[in-house]
């Protein structure tokens, strides 16, 4: 019974004492902003009861200008140091913000404020005027190289569009659809993506003339224009397009061999389809001295674009001038092959089917590197037909197939 009796006393000792009540807090929270407008991403900002003389509550800067802290309920002078600000100094103040327990208060340390820049040296304020003009530029600056990074993403995705017309054409029309209308959706296609790119690149090379890729980009758009609408005043346009581009790489301190290339290649598509060959040559040749990594795609298209030309000749020698700088593609076998197929004679005497030099060549190699390729069935039958013999009154030797 005395046990139980202690035990009792015990605890009724303990109810009796004093129970230790948690202080109530209320938060803080605010951003700082520097008399330019700009986020401070350090410093600290302090709570303090006494006009900012010593501070009760110290809070840090996060690095996107931001605070935030608890402290007990009151009036406090919210100020704002810099980490090298002396401990009796200070770079601003707000007076007379009140903590409320249970609740969050707002407040923001803006230095832009009047009442703020009024403080300022006259030179401080001169300086202020300099730092905000320049940052009201260069904001501008950036809206518009913003802009104009938006518009390449899109001509981008234009110009994926425009390599995947065909497949959308078909999948638009169906499989059974007739050539002629395939083809007409296909250009449709890609008509309406050039004329979107050429839309965004006239506009962006106002906006900054002195970008060479932009004047390249908008002579590919009207390159395509020319091509899947035939309007051949639109070759004038990808001219001089590409010309602008040209020389704003010619004058630049630091260039670029990709822009460049991109420039003179377009250049000879623009004058391979006008017929004016050698300039044509000259300018795929240039493309290849200012990128050669890129050599072989740029004789390659050369080839291609003379093939599209119904020239042989052009198209076999471009063919071959390609093979030179990458002589893994099949393509490029097949397309010097037909190029100098054009100028084959019939001996007067076997009357059998005299081959140009390096034709049969060509074609076997290209069967060699691609034996089911696309065009492996047709170059087997010519590589037949080159051992037939033909009708007694066949053209001589001198004379070309027809």
């Amino acid at each position: 019974m005395k046990r139980n009796l202690s035990l009792w006393l015990g605890l009724l000792a303990f109810a009796l004492l004093p129970a230790f009540a948690q202080t109530p807090t209320g938060k803080i929270h605010g951003h700082v902003t520097d008399p330019a407008g700009a986020s401070r991403t350090s410093g600290t900002v302090s709570l303090s009861t006494d006009g900012g003389h010593t501070s009760k509550f110290t809070f840090q800067l996060s690095s996107t200008g931001d605070y935030v802290g608890e402290a007990t309920p009151g009036t406090y002078t919210v100020v704002f140091r810099q980490l090298d600000t002396p401990a009796d100094k200070m770079v601003d103040s707000i007076d007379n913000v009140k903590l409320v327990a249970g609740q969050d208060v707002l407040q923001d340390i803006d230095m832009s404020r009047k009442d703020f820049v009024d403080k300022l040296t006259p030179e401080q304020q001169k300086q202020l005027a300099e730092l905000k003009k320049h940052n009201a530029e260069a904001l501008k600056a950036n809206a518009v190289v913003n802009k104009i990074n938006a518009d390449i993403r899109a001509s981008n995705q234009d110009l994926k569009d425009i390599e995947e017309a065909h497949a959308t054409a078909v999948q638009a029309l169906g499989a059974s659809a007739s050539k002629a209308d395939l083809e007409a959706k296909e250009n449709a296609i890609k008509a309406a993506k050039y004329t979107e790119i050429e839309t965004f690149m006239l506009r962006d090379t106002v906006a900054k003339p002195d970008v060479s890729g932009l004047w390249a980009q908008l002579g590919q758009a009207q390159l395509g224009l020319a091509r899947t609408q035939g309007d051949k005043t639109k070759y004038d346009d990808a001219e001089a397009s590409f010309k602008k581009a040209i020389d704003l790489e010619t004058a630049a301190k630091k260039q670029s061999p990709v822009n460049q290339g991109a420039a003179y290649s377009g250049l000879g598509e623009v004058l391979a389809r006008q017929g004016k060959i050698p300039e044509a040559n000259a300018a795929f040749d240039s493309a290849v001295k200012a990128n050669p990594a890129s050599a072989g795609f740029y004789l390659k298209n050369e080839a291609v674009i003379f093939f599209q030309e119904h020239n042989p000749a052009a198209q076999a020698a471009a063919a071959d001038e390609a093979i030179k700088a990458d002589p893994s593609q099949p393509i490029l076998y097949y397309l010097k092959g037909n190029g100098l197929i054009a100028a084959t004679t019939v001996d007067n005497t076997t009357h059998k089917l005299v081959p140009p030099a390096g034709c049969l060549e060509a074609y076997q190699k290209y069967l060699e590197l691609a034996p089911t390729g696309m065009y492996s069935s047709e170059v087997k039958g010519i590589l037949t037909g080159f051992q037939a013999t033909l009708p007694v009154n066949a053209p001589s030797k001198s004379g070309k197939r027809k």
